[in-house]
This record gives structure tokens, sequence and C-alpha cells, in this order.
């Protein structure tokens, strides 16, 4: 349960490994959380983070997780939620994909689109379920802004997010008349190994900066989060731009 203050005190992160995921976990043990779950592939970065977490002072387990293996996801993450009450998940693992490889292999392309869609409808739906049982909690979902209109230069990972998008605020629609919060979350580019490459364009983010608006919307129990925040308009701009015009914009 969360605490007097209203701070989550156990955590699950899905795709453990995330920098997002990890600076927000850092933020939340460094106020009050103690317990973390990371569920992941198994890899030295896995505990790595783990070792990392604990040092901060918060009991941290390790679970096996595939994102990629739906049929396992009720029973990986039902043992974690029959160990005790969760008050927060975040769901945080995708990929970015390669856009020109996506369109040339469309194997690679549905590899994309089951990792950022499917899998994380699965595992939302095991979760928003446990969280029903519980009564409380919140889910909170890693959207993108990419995912605000479909663009030429990235349109199968804009997609993928696109569905998980709608996906989110429709799940938090039906959850919330159970005492369940669902904050969708879309950041601008982030600045992580993911993207280590690649051109940084306006309105760049850090990690760091996504996990203080995180922690901001967890708070105030927010519905929706552009993070950096100006982003909002711009997006919004973007969205009803003519699509001859848009087409003509180098994104």
């Amino acid at each position: 349960m969360k605490d007097a203050f209203g701070a989550p005190q156990s955590l699950l992160i899905l795709g453990g490994g995330s920098e997002i995921a990890l600076a927000t976990a850092r933020r939340l043990v460094a106020r009050r959380t103690r317990t973390v779950v990371l569920a992941g592939r198994p890899s030295p970065g896995l505990d790595a983070a783990a070792e990392q977490l604990r040092g901060l002072g918060a009991a941290v387990t390790t679970i096996g997780f595939d994102a990629l293996d739906p049929a396992s996801h009720e029973d990986v993450l039902g043992k974690v939620f029959a160990e005790g009450d969760i008050d927060t998940v975040l769901l945080a693992f995708g990929v970015l994909g390669d856009q020109a490889r996506d369109e040339r292999e469309p194997g690679a392309a549905v590899t994309v689109a089951a990792t950022n869609y499917t899998g994380a409808v699965s595992a939302a739906l095991v979760c928003g379920a446990a969280l029903r049982r519980q009564g409380h909690g919140s889910l909170v979902v890693l959207s993108s802004v990419a995912g605000e209109r479909a663009r030429r230069s990235n349109f199968v990972y804009g997609s993928s997010k696109a569905g998980l998008d709608a996906f989110a605020l429709g799940l938090g629609d039906a959850l919330r008349p159970d005492g369940v919060h669902v904050l969708v979350v879309r950041p601008g580019f982030v600045r992580t190994r993911m993207t280590a490459g690649l051109a940084e364009p306006p309105f760049t983010t850090t990690p760091d900066a996504v996990a203080r608006a995180i922690e901001t919307g967890l708070r105030r129990r927010a519905r929706l989060l552009w993070v950096p925040a100006p982003l909002r308009y711009v997006m919004s701009a973007l969205r009803h731009l003519p699509h001859p015009l848009f087409r003509r914009l180098p994104v």
C-alpha cells in the first residue's frame, strides 16, 4: 500500500533494463519505495540494475520476463502479485527497430509490433486485472510522441506506439471505477542507449526528466503526460497539419 504521504512502497518494472524505468525507480526509492521487482530477460544489465537499486536501500528481486511470450505472462506476473500487493507497475519495454530494415524484412517489422503492442497489451491486461483485484494501484505505460501521427521516417515504430497509446487510455477508463490509476506517458526523443548515434531533434529530453514527470504524474493521478510539456502543442499542430504539407516535412 502507499504510505501516509501517498508514495508507492512497491514497484514492478516490466523492462527492467530501461533507462527511463531505472531513473524512475531511483527517484521513487529515494522517496519511500522499498520493494522493487525488475522483470526482463536475464542479463548482466538486469543484474547490475538490481544491484544499483539495492545500493539505494531497496529490496530488489529480478524475474525472467519476455514480452514476446504472452502465453507466459499470466504465470510469471501472477507469481509477483501472489507475493503481495504492488502499488505501481511501470510498463517500460519496447524496441525502436530500424525503419529501412523493417520495410525490407516484414518479420523484423512484426517483431517491433509484437514487442511494442501485442506484448504490452498482454502484460498490461494481466497487471490491470491484478491491480483491480487489489482495489488500488497505478499502471504507468511508456508511450511516445511517435504514436501521435505516423511519420515516413518511423511509421513502423510509430504505429506500434499509436496502438499502445490508444489501448492504454481505454484501459485506464475501464479500470478507473475499480480504483486503479493508469498513466500514459508520451516522451519525445529521449537520450538513451537505444537512440545513441541518432540525430537529436528539438525538445530532446533525458531519462531523469521523464522520471521527474512520472513521479509528479503519479502524485497527481494524471491520465496523460507529455515530456517535455511543450510537445503537447507541437504535436497538436502536426496532427492537424494538412497531409500534403505534413508529407513534405523532414520528419
